[in-house]
């Protein structure tokens, strides 16, 4: 396992037991070697937001955002963050940009059309046909021929 691996375990380590600072410091450890350490930096603005130093948390987000501009939890943790600091309009901006990342994601559902409305589902181009005979139903001619109701020529 190569040094920044197991600094960054460890200082995941950290920020599971609840010690934010030490996690903190860990991350900033790593990011002072790999500024471009996207986990550390997505961590570090985590551990931030725990310390409640929100502009710092924001800081650190819009980092992680020039490293991947449409990852689903860069925008979530913003919307986070912003949310914190009673921002609800950066809040919201970056809650529908997390949104839009999703569609995005491999395997996520396809995105609404390229106008960028909504469309109703459409039919799918099989049309339902009736049958043209509809099928027996043996209930109603035991009823006929007994001619009350529960009476039956068994």
């Amino acid at each position: 396992m190569d040094e920044l691996q197991e600094k960054f375990d460890d200082a995941t380590f950290a920020f599971s037991q609840g010690d934010y600072e030490a996690a903190a410091s860990g991350f900033e450890t790593i990011l002072a070697v790999d500024e471009n350490h996207f986990d550390a930096r997505m961590s570090l603005g985590m551990a931030l937001c725990r310390l409640e130093q929100f502009d710092l948390a924001i800081e650190e987000g819009h980092k992680a955002e020039k490293l991947r501009p449409n990852d689903q939890m860069v925008h979530t943790n913003l919307s986070l963050f912003y949310v914190k600091t009673g921002n609800k309009e950066a809040a919201e901006h970056h809650g529908l940009q997390s949104k839009i990342a999703s569609w995005k994601q491999p395997g996520a559902a396809t995105a609404p059309e390229a106008e960028g409305e909504l469309q109703m589902a459409k039919p799918k181009a099989e049309s339902f046909k009736l049958p043209g005979k509809f099928p027996d139903m043996p209930w109603r001619k035991n009823r006929i021929k007994g001619g009350a109701e529960g009476d039956t020529d068994e």
